[in-house]
């Protein structure tokens, strides 16, 4: 019985190491990503996306080029390369279209929520997501993937969430608002504390995606434990930015949003 067991060692460990470089073979790589966006290229998609993204001297997202594809297009796309390996994702991160990067992040985003994707990968992910953090420079490219990527590694693997405050209080703001968006997996799992503390942080901050981000994640939390929002809102109406207010109390009722309006009015 002991031959036959070291017999089979072996063969077995071959046939894994061959399933490996099979696997690593036919991977999607960046370069056909990218090839197979193009042929969904549409010159009045991207005069959309240029208006829709703020892409003007002086606009948040100056500078930012597109390629004019939808985004439905783009997810089926990314959904169908789920086995990307983070050395071509990274490649994608890197490329100046917006939209290869979009499609980078989606693809990670459906990595992270795949039930079958084990604790190693979800931080070579979310590391991923944080050195890459300079090539995620727009609102959508962060909530493409906060939340699972990040959030969800935080949750999943019981780290510690320091790294969520420290984000808070970047100097970027695509950083602050990943510290938000993170903490979405959190409602979804009933913890709402962060959420809360993290948008206390931000209640001074000048930018107004970060004011509708923490409005309506805290407006999220609410619906789970609507006692912890009005304390917060009673704490805080008065002088917290009137956008995040107006989100945040949006499935109030009327009198409710009158009297938190009326706060801010009077201060």
């Amino acid at each position: 019985m002991a031959k036959k067991q070291v017999l089979k060692s072996p063969v077995k460990t071959k046939a894994s190491q061959a399933t490996r470089k099979s696997i690593t073979k036919n991977a999607p790589t960046a370069k056909h990503f990218i090839a197979l966006m193009k042929t969904h290229q549409s010159d009045e998609e991207l005069i959309k996306i240029q208006r829709y993204f703020k892409s003007g001297e002086g606009e948040y997202g100056a500078g930012d080029k597109f390629m004019g594809i939808r985004m439905g297009t783009l997810f089926k796309l990314a959904k169908d390369s789920i086995e990307m390996s983070p050395t071509e994702i990274s490649k994608l991160l890197d490329h100046s279209v917006h939209e290869v990067r979009a499609g980078a992040l989606s693809i990670m985003n459906y990595q992270a929520r795949a039930k079958k994707t084990d604790e190693v990968h979800r931080k070579v992910l979310f590391d991923l997501y944080l050195k890459k953090h300079n090539r995620i420079n727009n609102w959508d490219l962060v909530d493409l993937a906060a939340q699972f990527v990040v959030g969800g590694y935080l949750f999943i693997a019981n780290k510690s969430r320091d790294v969520l405050y420290k984000l808070a209080t970047s100097k970027n703001m695509w950083e602050r608002r990943t510290s938000m968006v993170s903490t979405a997996y959190f409602i979804r799992q009933g913890e709402l504390d962060d959420t809360f503390q993290i948008a206390a942080l931000l209640l001074n901050d000048k930018q107004d995606l970060i004011h509708k981000a923490a409005g309506g994640w805290i407006r999220e939390a609410g619906k789970q434990d609507q006692k912890k929002l009005v304390a917060f809102l009673d704490k805080h109406a008065a002088t917290m930015p009137r956008t995040m207010l107006r989100y945040a109390i949006e499935k109030l009722n009327e009198k409710q949003k009158d009297y938190y309006m009326g706060l801010k009015a009077a201060s």
